[in-house]
């Protein structure tokens, strides 16, 4: 059962080079692999909390973004008291409605 019957526009598409990151409000719902199309039910991001974003400049510092991701950040997500950093965000989409009642749950 996925999101079917629930309102589009809460949701997310962070697209990095070779993943995809479907978020609902600030929660990651679901992780998809950009060359196989296949859901990554194991990934790390999944269930994880979007509390930010960051850059990385050209002479290797980091440069926090506080308001909302976008192109060229990299999404940042607390994962069970670890962090995770996704590679550079290339897009950011809203899903169709029949992907979005494709997360697996």
């Amino acid at each position: 059962m996925g999101y079917a019957g629930q309102e589009r526009r809460i949701h997310k598409v962070f697209v990095t080079r070779n993943t995809e990151y479907h978020v609902r409000r600030e929660t990651c719902v679901a992780v998809r692999d950009r060359r196989t199309g296949q859901w990554l039910r194991g990934h790390l991001a999944l269930r994880s909390k979007v509390t930010g974003a960051i850059r990385f400049t050209s002479d290797g510092g980091i440069v926090p973004n506080t308001g909302s991701p976008t192109v060229g950040d990299s999404l940042f997500l607390q994962v069970g008291g670890r962090d995770l950093v996704t590679s550079a965000i290339v897009s950011i989409e809203r899903p169709p409605r029949d992907v979005v009642a494709l997360y697996p749950t």
